[in-house]
């Protein structure tokens, strides 16, 4: 006797109701979140965070809101990333050459 195969029926992805930037913002504004529990939460990989912090940070400098980052810090040496443009976390220390880095942290405040 001949066994019929299974067909897989394709698993649908998972609901959005509202964009993945919007779920960040309304995250941001309640919650102060690093990258990785940003991704976590939204239910992205984790360096798709950064390219969508950078375009909530220009939409919202238009607005009545803006995007708070925290710099990295180095866990080793105390080093504190002040002039880093990029929104992800750095590999290494510049001083100590450490790789314990605290994670930036992005949150989102009213002007005012």
């Amino acid at each position: 006797m001949k066994r019929s195969k299974k067909i897989k029926m394709p698993v649908p992805p998972h609901e959005r109701h509202d964009t993945i930037r919007k779920n960040i913002i309304s995250l941001l504004e309640e919650y102060t979140l690093t990258a990785r529990e940003i991704s976590h939460y939204i239910r992205i990989p984790e360096k798709d965070v950064a390219s969508h912090l950078e375009h909530i940070k220009k939409t919202l400098n238009r607005g009545e809101e803006r995007l708070i980052i925290e710099s990295a810090r180095c866990e080793t040496c105390n080093f504190v990333f002040k002039k880093r443009d990029r929104l992800t976390n750095p590999a290494r220390c510049p001083l100590c050459r450490g790789r314990l880095i605290n994670p930036m942290l992005f949150s989102i405040e009213k002007r005012g």
